[in-house]
């Protein structure tokens, strides 16, 4: 059953996926469309779970789940990769692939950048300690307070010299 997402528990387990671009606001209406309607259907064993999601600076999706009730089972889990895989293909998008890095500039925007090519971007100068990671220990929606975190206290820190 789907809730507005301030609505879920500060303990609702959370997934956070990254598009490798800026979505239009189309494509963005697709997306709610389609994950409404998900939402609303997604269940465990054939039992609702509250469920809702977010989309955050046009291209990071979250989708929540209240587990205070019932878990989310390894099925609806799969559900969800299915729904967004759909997303994928229509909209000619990469939300599932985890090799990637979100990095929010100084200016606001947002980059996604393969995760193998991290530590030569740093060297290249490309990244800066001031600019906003992706912080990849989000769990639940409370964490979603320092979903982006500054470089310089990211994993990413350990490229720059000292």
């Amino acid at each position: 059953m789907f809730l507005p997402f301030n609505q879920l528990p500060d303990n609702s387990r959370v997934w956070v996926y990254q598009a490798e671009r800026s979505l239009s606001e189309k494509e963005l209406d697709i997306i709610r469309q389609k994950l409404l309607r998900f939402c609303e259907g997604w269940n465990t064993h054939g039992n609702g779970m509250p469920t809702s999601f977010e989309i955050f600076d046009h291209q990071i999706l979250v989708l929540a789940v209240d587990e205070s009730g019932l878990g989310a089972s390894g099925c609806s889990i799969d559900s969800s990769v299915r729904i967004l895989r759909e997303l994928e293909s229509m909209l000619g998008i990469n939300l599932t692939d985890q090799g990637k890095v979100s990095v929010r500039t100084n200016q606001g925007s947002v980059k996604v950048f393969p995760a193998l090519g991290m530590k030569s971007k740093v060297q290249g100068g490309e990244l800066t300690l001031e600019e906003e990671v992706i912080n990849p220990m989000i769990r639940t929606k409370a964490d979603l307070q320092q979903l982006w975190q500054p470089i310089r206290n990211s994993w990413l820190n350990k490229y720059f010299p000292n």
